[in-house]
């Protein structure tokens, strides 16, 4: 007999730097099931994880480390320089995203589940599963400042990071509930986490 479907299923999303993790982090902490993407996605390409096989032989040993795992700052580099390095990579993670995902879900027994999704607003399959769509907002300036303190990243790198990812109006657009975090001030960013979460069933 399958799961029961979870009561709410929320998508979790928010440019880097914006305080996406922190939120993720807080509802699960009350009680949510969180389902990172992001971490799904790294674990499949660390040693030993089910796309280094189809990395090595789509793209060369040259974006396989030492360690067995992808070599994260090449293939950083080649996908922001090459949209169609992009969709290579991504047809080789994604499937293996999805499935583990649809694992999760099948295997949760929470009252609420939370995908954290960075690019959820530009990707339609998404929209369809979900009853909610919160997204964390910021600054793109704060973006900046957060990111060069945490990752030391240089402008160049940053830039492409965030052309990478969805443009914040289309975060917005697709928004049912945002929680603007342009302070930092976690006791804040808790407060409203909690405040918004008495909707979500937790």
């Amino acid at each position: 007999m399958s799961a029961a479907r979870p009561s709410w299923r929320i998508g979790l999303t928010g440019g880097i730097g914006s305080g996406k993790s922190t939120v993720g982090a807080r509802l699960q902490a009350l009680g949510a099931e969180l389902i990172d993407a992001d971490a799904i996605s790294r674990a499949s390409t660390a040693a030993g994880g089910a796309a280094i096989p189809a990395v090595r032989d789509g793209f060369g040993p040259d974006f396989i480390d030492s360690d067995g795992a992808l070599h994260r700052a090449r293939m950083r580099e080649l996908v922001f320089a090459d949209p169609d390095a992009r969709q290579r990579l991504e047809a080789i993670v994604h499937p293996i995203v999805a499935r583990e995902i649809a694992l999760r879900v099948t295997l949760s027994n929470k009252a609420c589940v939370v995908f954290d999704v960075p690019l959820l607003a530009e990707s339609p399959r998404w929209r369809p599963q979900l009853d909610r769509v919160l997204v964390v907002d910021c600054s793109e300036a704060t973006q900046r400042r957060r990111v060069r303190a945490r990752s030391g990243w240089d402008d160049a790198v940053l830039d492409g990071v965030l052309r990478s990812q969805s443009p914040r109006a289309l975060r917005l657009a697709v928004a049912d509930a945002v929680i603007f975090n342009d302070e930092d001030d976690l006791d804040r960013l808790h407060g409203l986490v909690d405040r918004l979460s008495a909707s979500f069933g937790l």
